[in-house]
């Protein structure tokens, strides 16, 4: 077989071919990759509503809401009984405000308000500090760390270095403050959504 001639022109070819074969090569995983990936974010995401809500039956229709001065929706998940009545919701909310950045939270509220529970789902805090958020404010028996049980409307869940009654993270009070901010972020928007009330069955074209 003939070699090319070194040449401007040739090498040009050369270059092309190769990029074509790499940019087809990536299309491809890309292809083969994304529904399974997209099949994992959503198993992830529904194992955490299920963690985070009181019993329900089935979920609702599925709300989003931009708070004001926030760069991202929030999405919220209704829990619905076999009656139809809303008996709780599973916010997805988040901060920037991390000492690494973006965190992801999904937090379970019943129809009262209360927090039932909650899970971490994004986060690049440090291991073994803030990376504790993930079990830290779930302990019912340190009532001064949990938010387990509170609601937003009767306690100041902020940490208590700033006055709040939640005692943050030890050494790692930015990554507390990020939570936190996330949780009363997502607690603030649902009582938007059921027009300045806590109660699920108060939602605007809900359930009455």
């Amino acid at each position: 077989m003939a070699k090319l001639e070194s040449s401007f022109k040739n090498m040009l070819i050369s270059l092309f071919g190769v990029t074509f074969i790499a940019s087809a090569s990536l299309g491809l995983v890309n292809d083969i990759t994304k529904t399974p990936i997209a099949e994992a974010e959503k198993a992830k995401k529904n194992n955490a509503i299920a963690a985070v809500l009181p019993g329900f039956d089935h979920l609702g229709e599925t709300e989003k809401i931009l708070p004001e001065n926030c760069k991202d929706s929030l999405e919220i998940y209704p829990g619905v009984d076999k009656e139809g009545q809303v008996v709780g919701n599973a916010i997805k909310s988040y901060s920037y405000k991390g000492f690494s950045g973006y965190i992801e939270v999904m937090v379970g509220f019943d129809h009262e308000g209360t927090i039932s529970g909650y899970k971490v789902l994004k986060h690049s805090e440090t291991p073994g500090l803030g990376s504790k958020m993930g079990t830290w404010f779930s302990d019912i028996q340190k009532q001064n760390q949990t938010i387990i049980g509170k609601n937003p409307s009767k306690q100041n869940l902020t940490v208590s270095k700033d006055g709040g009654d939640i005692d943050g993270i030890t050494a790692a009070t930015i990554t507390s403050r990020a939570f936190l901010e996330s949780v009363n972020l997502a607690y603030n928007s649902l009582n938007k959504i059921y027009d300045g009330t806590t109660s699920a069955t108060s939602q605007k074209g809900g359930q009455k």
